[in-house]
Formats: C-alpha cells, structure tokens, sequence
C-alpha cells in the first residue's frame, strides 16, 4: 500500500461521543460540541473518500463513523471495491480525506502537514503488510529495530533489549543476527510484527498480513496478533479477504459501496462466509448504497 496525500481541505464534523460504529448507512450526524472518546484508540466521524471531479467522481468512503476501543482486535471485511484499503489508508494516516475528522490515541491527525504525520507513523503506530517489507541489508534485529532507531534519542539506546524480548514473543529467540532472506515467510512476518510492536504504538495496521502464507503459518501469525491484543493491550485493525483471519478479531465490519453496512461480534470463520455471501449479493449491495 503506497503512501498517498491529498491536498484538499478536510471539513472537521463532530460526531456522537461512544459512537461505536455505523451499520446500515452513514451513521448519525454529530452535535456541535459533543467531545471526543478520550479512551478510543481510533475514532473517524463522517469520513469521505472523492477521487476525481464530476462524472468521473469516484466515491471510495461515504461517511464511516466508527470508534474502536483500545485494546481491541477488528477485522475489515467487503467486495473488491468496496473501499477496504481506501477506509485503511485514511485511518492510518496515509492518505487524507476529502471530509470527515480522523483521531489516533486522542491525536486529530486530519490537520497534521507530513512531517507531523511521518513522525506519527512512526511513533505512534505500526504496520504490517502482506509483503513482509523488511530490509533485506539489514539483520532480523536491525529490522525490528529500525522505527527506534528513525526516532532517535534515548528510544534508540534503550531499544536492543524491547527488541529481544519481541523476538522471543514471536517465536524467533537467538535468531536476531539473521538477515531476512534467511527466514521463511512466516518468520518474516513475524519479524514484522515484531517491528510493529516495537514502539509499542497507539494503534497497529495490517494489510492482509496473511495473504502471502499458507494455512497453518497464517493462523500462527493470527495467533501473534490476537496475544499482542490479549497480553500486550495492542490495538490491532486488520484488513482482510480471508474469514478465518477474520475470526481471531472481537469484531468484523463490513465494507460495501463506501459505506459499513453490517458488523459481527466475534465468530466462526463459517459465520463471517455466510455474512459476507449475504452482503455481497446483488440486492443486498443496492439496499447498503441506498440507505
């Protein structure tokens, strides 16, 4: 997913206080005045996605008005299309939205120029794609290391040991002096989870962190993610296709047409296939987009 930034203006709307997320539509106006979830660890409210002008306009988010508590795992789910990686690169900060308000661990980020969001990406948030990206030059501890390292000052110095103990979390003690060619893809990803954790950021995003590993290796990375949530307190928001990574999260949204049209507790991978199948249906689809 590549780095992207618009130039326009974004219209800030307060929204509903403990808004938990919008089913069925664009969810509800907020009143003037009415304060943020200061316990949240992501909050959008009326968050809109335009690219293009007139005929052309493509409307990749409608309005998603959603807030995730910290320490939760949630799945993002929908058709190809339906605005999965446009809603994930708008919360995360690397792309700007056309309207709408955006807030990481308290922080409005829709105002931020780029310097102040690179330096929030780095921080304060993690990251963890389905490519793996890690620097082949650079040993599996380098690699863990490397947002320490950017920030500089005394998080730097003091990183080696977080570093260690990260690897020994995901399964990868003693092998830190290994450079990344020398791992399989499912240590690679571990490595990158590890690197997410490292800063022990706000909020961590994975883009389909499974789509490049086979069955049994993606339920073991799952399985990193859900104990990052469960004893590490990690917020973790995960797009993906697939409805057994789906399942490892307290809760799926569903994407269509811009908009969340449905959501799930936490439930079997069987569960979310039904829902999706549900949702993906012609008529279906057209109900989301009209209400």
């Amino acid at each position: 997913m590549g780095l992207r930034r618009s130039k326009r203006r974004t219209e800030q709307r307060p929204a509903p206080a403990g808004w938990a997320g919008q089913a069925g539509g664009a969810g509800q106006a907020g009143q003037a005045g009415e304060s943020h979830d200061p316990t949240a660890a992501v909050e959008l409210r009326g968050v809109q996605r335009r690219y293009g002008h007139g005929a052309t306009t493509v409307h990749a988010l409608r309005g998603i008005d959603l807030t995730l508590p910290r320490g939760s795992f949630t799945a993002v789910m929908g058709p190809s299309g339906s605005g999965k990686s446009t809603f994930l690169q708008c919360a995360a900060g690397l792309d700007l939205p056309t309207g709408g308000s955006v807030r990481l661990g308290g922080a409005e980020i829709t105002g931020m120029n780029e310097n102040q969001l690179t330096e929030l990406r780095r921080s304060r948030l993690g990251f963890v794609f389905q490519a793996f990206n890690l620097l082949p030059s650079l040993t599996v501890e380098q690699n863990v290391l490397l947002p320490m390292r950017l920030a500089g000052g005394r998080a730097a110095a003091q990183g080696q040991d977080r570093a260690a103990e990260l690897l020994a979390r995901v399964g990868l003690e003693g092998k830190g002096r290994r450079r990344p060619a020398e791992l399989s893809g499912g240590q690679q990803q571990r490595v990158a989870i590890a690197r997410a954790l490292v800063t022990r950021p706000d909020v961590v995003f994975a883009d389909e962190p499974t789509g490049a590993l086979d069955t049994t290796t993606a339920a073991e990375v799952l399985g990193l993610l859900r104990t990052a949530v469960d004893t590490l307190g990690a917020t973790v928001v995960m797009v993906t296709h697939d409805p057994a990574a789906a399942a490892h999260a307290d809760q799926v949204l569903f994407l269509a047409d811009g908009l969340i049209t449905d959501r799930l507790p936490r439930s079997s991978a069987a569960t979310i296939t039904a829902r999706m199948t549900a949702l993906t249906t012609p008529a279906a689809r057209y109900a989301g987009a009209a209400a």
